[in-house]
């Protein structure tokens, strides 16, 4: 049996630290949030979030708050880079939110992790500490103690890893090494004002080419459009943040349609972004210790699904608390039973779609003749196991 007086630790103040926190917070819990920034706030850009992640935000009381941010879109679009034809047209107007219960919304990552601060300090329960960086986690008879790169203690009932995806606290329970995928994304925020008038609409459109692919859309009631360019890497990467060039970026676009070429001169930072993630596990929890979100299962951009599976996973572990309060090992177990499935299928996922739109020579051709004449209720068929998540089914029976 467990004191329920004792706080549960979470390291990482980000979007999944946060979620878990108000999660963990509503079932009674006292939470104590380890923050290795001097502030808890959010940088990033934008974030496609499908109707799985509003029926988390629901869950977690936080879904007004959140939709007040959003922008919704019409329609998802793909086109081919090369020629400018067109690939998939899905809508995403009344039909599609009737079938999944919530809308596709386009927002930006500070704006939700705001809407998530806010709430975690209204509901009085959290604890948030800065300037901590945790560097080992020992499990004791009591619970767990995480100590920070200045030597000290962090005693605890339980411990959630929510530090992203170079998780610490995922190095002392698994130490597994991370995947390099190849891939590497440039950024940018761009005012509507700034950004190509015939490109401008209210779609998140893919431009699919060959090892490579630009994404924009619009966000903030269309005042601002996020722009991501990504292309297969020709040397060996490393996983992280480096320095980069348009002239490394125009390499690797020749022979692409002028309308999303133009928009390459659009780029304003010159940061470069090596992605990563890591092999599904089979289990990501120890006793009193659990992982969440990219700590537990990071996954490549290309369903745009690493921030809704995180946000799933808090509502998860909330739920499996309400139904082992005083184990919280048990409890933990449920959580991770009723999310590995899933998560796995969302990584595997995300790297087969990245492939399909960096398809080249006779596989783009295969590609292109893939969704013709695919009505929309195909195209929200084969999307069921993704946005048809519902919180209130969320636990493994």
């Amino acid at each position: 049996m467990i004191r329920r007086e004792a706080p549960i630790l979470i390291v990482g103040g980000g979007i999944g630290g946060l979620a878990a926190a108000l999660a963990l917070a509503h079932e009674g819990r006292h939470v104590k949030i380890l923050e290795q920034a001097s502030a808890i706030e959010e940088i990033g850009a934008g974030l496609q979030l499908g109707p799985n992640a509003l029926a988390a935000f629901d869950a977690l009381g936080v879904g007004e708050r959140v939709r007040s941010h959003m922008t919704y879109p019409d329609r998802l679009v793909m086109l081919d880079a090369v020629d400018g034809k067109p690939i998939a047209d899905v809508p995403v107007g009344t039909a599609f939110r009737r079938r999944f219960g919530n809308p596709y919304a386009l927002g930006h990552r500070a704006d939700m992790h705001m809407a998530l601060l806010e709430s975690v300090q209204a509901v009085g329960r959290v604890d948030l500490v800065t300037s901590m960086r945790i560097v080992e986690v020992e499990q004791t008879t009591r619970g767990v103690t995480a100590i920070d790169a200045d030597g000290g203690h962090h005693d605890g009932i339980a411990l959630i890893g929510c530090d992203g995806v170079k998780s610490a606290v995922r190095q002392r329970l698994i130490g597994d090494a991370p995947r390099v995928s190849g891939d590497v994304v440039y950024r940018a925020m761009i005012e509507a004002g700034d950004f190509p008038v015939e490109l401008q609409g209210n779609a998140p459109v893919v431009w699919a080419g060959p090892n490579c692919h630009l994404v924009h859309y619009p966000l903030r009631d269309q005042k601002q459009y996020n722009l991501v360019v990504t292309f297969h890497s020709e040397r060996q990467e490393a996983w992280g943040v480096t320095e980069g060039s348009q002239e490394e970026i125009l390499s690797h676009f020749v022979g692409i349609d002028r309308r999303p070429h133009q928009l390459l001169s659009l780029l304003n930072s010159g940061k470069r972004w090596a992605t990563a993630d890591r092999e599904p596990l089979d289990r990501w929890s120890s006793g009193h210790v659990t992982l969440l979100g990219d700590a537990a299962h990071p996954m490549l951009q290309y369903l745009g699904q690493g921030a809704c599976m995180t946000l799933e996973d808090a509502v998860t572990l909330g739920a499996a608390i309400r139904i082992h309060p005083d184990d919280l090992p048990q409890a933990f177990g449920l959580y991770e039973r009723s999310r590995i499935a899933r998560t796995a299928r969302a990584v595997l996922s995300a790297r087969e779609f990245g492939r399909l739109i960096h398809a080249k020579g006779m596989e783009r051709i295969v590609r292109n003749e893939l969704w013709k004449g695919r009505t929309p209720e195909r195209f929200y068929d084969a999307l069921e196991w993704l946005y048809g998540w519902r919180a209130d089914a969320c636990l493994a029976a």
